[in-house]
């Protein structure tokens, strides 16, 4: 008997505030480390090492497991030309993949388009987490947004499928004075009708799931964990996106606690989903892609924290 081949399914995770790189992949055999950073070097016998050169973070041993058991990638001196040290800006780098340009269509939203060309799937991506990130936004293409998956919905204080299409009926007529009755229209009533079908979908998720496994109560953890749920669910989903909240890694102050903390709850939340999928026999069409908007410079920016600079590693979790 032939088994049946998943597609690959890509699992991105931001990590927003621009980590400090030089403290996560430590270059600890590097005299210049030691003496740049007099007061946030991490000491050479607390690193975990992956050569004779560079190691985890301690806080990364979750991590540090996983890439024992030859799972993670780590790809350093990640950059553009000419880089900015503006968060804003080089996020929207990062999504659009066009230093050079400002424009509204993000790198993954063009993917989605051509693996699902025909709309077929509404569930071809899913976002979990608060708004939506430019990487996924392209104009056509739907990408539901979910903010805890045990209580999404949409019009859920209407009972029955057609009091909520008429809902979105009443929806789009409000708007058409302002925004006409051409393609515009059309656009929005399509993107409520496929919001409307991807919330009953999706709301069918944790009923599936079942699992040994325990995450984390905060809130990477639980979007980690309702990302499996989906995968677990086999709705067809290609893209799974989640990000940290803005800002969570720009530790200018009291980095050496923070990024301790941030770094522990984060790998040990990749370490659980991948047990989770492994459990289930579901890791092995799975790649995660974890990435951050810029590094820091070599010197400490004080006492407790560090200033802006270019490069960045950016980490890739294969999950056989």
């Amino acid at each position: 008997m032939t088994a049946h081949k998943k597609d690959p399914v890509l699992v991105v995770l931001q990590m927003s505030g621009a980590y400090d790189a030089l403290n996560t992949v430590i270059p600890y055999s590097d005299p210049m480390y030691m003496e740049y950073r007099p007061v946030l070097k991490v000491e050479p016998e607390e690193v975990l090492a992956l050569d004779d050169k560079v190691g985890f973070n301690p806080a990364m041993a979750p991590l540090k497991e996983l890439y024992d058991e030859g799972k993670v990638a780590v790809l350093q001196g990640i950059g553009y030309p000419n880089p900015i040290r503006s968060h804003f800006r080089s996020m929207d780098i990062w999504h659009t993949a066009k230093p050079d340009k400002v424009i509204t269509e993000g790198w993954l939203g063009k993917a989605i388009r051509d693996l699902d060309p025909q709309h077929e799937n509404v569930l071809t991506a899913v976002n979990f987490g608060r708004g939506l990130p430019r990487a996924l936004a392209v104009p056509g293409v739907s990408v539901a947004s979910v903010g805890n998956l045990e209580t999404y919905g949409v019009l859920t204080g209407i009972d029955g499928e057609d009091q909520r299409m008429q809902a979105l009926d009443i929806f789009a007529k409000t708007y058409s004075p302002a925004i006409g009755t051409g393609p515009v229209n059309d656009y929005l009533s399509q993107t409520g009708l496929d919001a409307l079908k991807g919330a009953d979908i999706l709301k069918t998720a944790p009923q599936k799931y079942a699992s040994t496994v325990e995450y984390g109560r905060d809130y990477f953890a639980q979007w980690l964990k309702n990302i499996a749920q989906v995968h677990l669910a086999d709705f067809g989903t290609r893209v799974l996106y989640t990000s940290l909240n803005p800002g969570t890694f720009d530790t200018h102050a009291n980095q050496s606690a923070m990024l301790t903390k941030l770094w522990h709850e984060v790998t040990s939340a990749v370490h659980t989903f991948y047990h989770d999928l492994k459990e289930h026999d579901a890791n092995q069409e799975v790649v995660i892609l974890m990435f951050t908007e810029f590094g820091p410079r070599l010197g400490g920016g004080g006492l407790c924290g560090r200033r802006r600079g270019r490069r960045r590693p950016v980490r890739r979790v294969s999950l056989p």
